[in-house]
């Protein structure tokens, strides 16, 4: 069965400090979490909630630059590879570490205007292979996740086929893609094929879902038979993580886990 992991950042908003949606996503079932950025809080704090709570934190971005203003990611930017690489070695791998996370996103940025496509992959290709290099040495995985470009215009990163690119051109065995069906389903479609051509590579480090059109919880709302899509997850022996990485369509996460009540036994 699937393991799931609650997406901290986007689910149990109900509760504004993200250090309270620890227990809340324990006492529902979880027994692994995830979250855009942990850096407003300290390590130790959130690793003590973790403890407090029998989950695993499986999965947090590297930082991204001036998330607030916009910015998305640093790794293909050029002219930021300094900003890059002190972020990533000096915040996200001692957060990775703290938390026992085995993985880190590394998103790509948004497509500077008038901006070459060949110096853009350059840096990006230079940057993650760099930062592979120094998370292989921490026992750690990074990813790059496609995201479509109706949620975020402009972003570098689109297509399952680009990701899969990039990380065979890089040849780090702890690169790999986190795949997002969400994105998938958006921007490429085909979602069943896509899980049967990429799952057996290897090169898929991790999952995530949401309910497609709007995001919201991965159930019968929407466009993709979940059900469906888990025991196909199963047949290909997927063991990883699947992020459950939507936003709620009311006020009470718990109300809407319906979805999740067939697997919360199974989880572990």
């Amino acid at each position: 069965m699937p393991q799931f992991a609650a997406n901290l950042s986007l689910m149990y908003q109900e509760h504004a400090d993200l250090l309270d949606r620890f227990g809340a996503a324990a006492r529902d079932g979880f027994k692994a979490v995830e979250f855009l950025f942990p850096y407003a809080h300290e390590a130790r704090d959130l690793a003590q909630r973790l403890a407090d709570h029998g989950l695993r934190q499986a999965l947090f971005n590297a930082p991204p630059g001036d998330f607030g203003a916009g910015e998305r990611g640093l790794a293909a930017l050029p002219g930021r590879e300094d900003e890059f690489r002190f972020g990533f070695e000096h915040l996200a791998l001692p957060y990775a570490i703290a938390l026992g996370c085995p993985r880190l996103h590394v998103m790509a940025g948004l497509r500077p205007a008038g901006a070459e496509p060949a110096r853009l992959r350059a840096t990006y290709l230079e940057n993650l292979a760099w930062a592979a290099g120094l998370a292989a040495q921490a026992g750690r995985e990074i990813l790059i996740e496609p995201i479509n470009p109706r949620d975020i215009p402009g972003y570098l990163l689109n297509r399952q086929d680009e990701a899969h690119a990039v990380v065979a051109e890089i040849g780090a065995t702890n690169l790999k893609v986190q795949m997002d069906l969400y994105h998938c389903q958006i921007v490429e479609g085909d979602v069943a094929t896509k899980l049967r051509q990429y799952l057996p590579s290897g090169r898929v480090g991790h999952l995530q879902i949401a309910g497609v059109p709007a995001r919201h919880e991965p159930d019968a709302q929407g466009e993709l038979n979940w059900p469906w899509l888990f025991a196909l997850l199963d047949e290909l022996g997927y063991a990883g993580h699947v992020g459950a990485e939507y936003r709620p369509r009311g006020a009470s996460t718990t109300a809407g886990l319906g979805w999740f009540a067939p697997y919360k036994e199974s989880q572990a």
